[in-house]
C-alpha cells in the first residue's frame, strides 16, 4: 500500500507547490491590476491574454449594487454588474495607457448596452480606473476617439470598487471550448480582428 502512497504524495506536493508559486507570481507587488467590461467576458478575456506583459486574465463582474452576483443573476440586468475581467499585467512590458487602447481598438466603441449579438446592460462597456492618473488617461483617450470618430463614445468611466470572480467554467473559456459555436462565430473573429490591428502587441509563441 505505501509503495503506491508514496508516488501519489510526491505528485501531490509537486501540484501543491506549483500551485503556490503561481500565486506568489500573480501577487507579486511588481504586477498591476486593470479592470474593463467590453461586451461576452469571453472575448475580452482572450484578447487580453494574446498581448505581451499581460500575466493573466480573470472572467467576473463589476460595476453593480450586489453582493456576490452571479451568471445568472448578472444576465436579468438587475444587478446592475457588467461581465468584467480582471487584467493582470506588468507595467514594464505594457502600460496602463497601452491597455486601454487595446480595450477602445478591440470594440465598437460606439454600440451602447453591448457590443456585437450581445445586448443589454450586463454586457455594456466600461472602463474602471483605480485612481486620477488612470482616470486622467481613460478621459483623454476618450475624448480623442470621440473626435475622430465624430461620435459619442459608449463607455462608462466608473470609479473601481469590487470584482467578483466568475464561476470556474467560465475561465479560459475561449481557449478550452474551440468547438462552441459562439466561440467561432463571435470571440475568435473578433480576436483575429485585434490580432491583425495590434500584431505588435502580441506574445511570442
Amino acid at each position: 500500500m505505501k509503495k503506491y502512497l508514496i508516488p501519489f504524495l510526491i505528485a501531490f506536493i509537486t501540484l501543491s507547490c506549483s500551485n503556490t508559486s503561481t500565486s506568489q507570481e500573480l501577487n507579486n507587488p511588481k504586477l498591476k491590476k486593470a479592470y474593463f467590461a467590453s461586451g461576452c467576458f469571453w472575448c475580452v478575456e482572450a484578447i487580453y491574454e494574446s498581448v505581451t506583459g499581460v500575466e493573466e486574465v480573470i472572467n467576473g463582474y463589476s460595476g453593480g449594487h450586489t453582493q456576490k452576483p452571479t451568471y445568472e443573476s448578472s444576465n436579468t440586468g438587475r444587478t446592475g454588474h457588467a461581465e468584467a475581467v480582471e487584467v493582470i499585467y506588468n507595467p514594464k512590458k505594457v502600460t496602463f495607457s497601452t491597455l486601454v487602447d487595446i480595450y477602445f481598438g478591440s470594440q465598437n466603441p460606439t454600440q451602447i448596452n453591448g457590443q456585437g449579438p450581445d445586448r443589454g446592460s450586463q454586457y455594456r462597456s466600461i472602463i474602471f480606473y483605480q485612481n486620477e492618473t488612470e482616470k486622467e488617461i481613460i478621459l483623454k483617450k476618450k475624448d480623442i476617439l470621440s473626435n475622430q470618430l465624430n461620435s459619442k463614445i459608449a463607455a462608462e468611466i466608473m470609479k473601481f470598487e469590487q470584482f467578483w470572480i466568475a464561476e470556474n467554467y467560465h475561465q479560459n473559456y475561449e481557449r478550452l471550448h474551440p468547438e462552441n459555436r459562439y466561440i467561432q462565430g463571435v470571440s475568435i473573429p473578433r480576436l483575429n480582428r485585434f490580432k491583425n490591428k495590434f500584431p505588435y502587441l502580441l506574445k511570442k509563441h
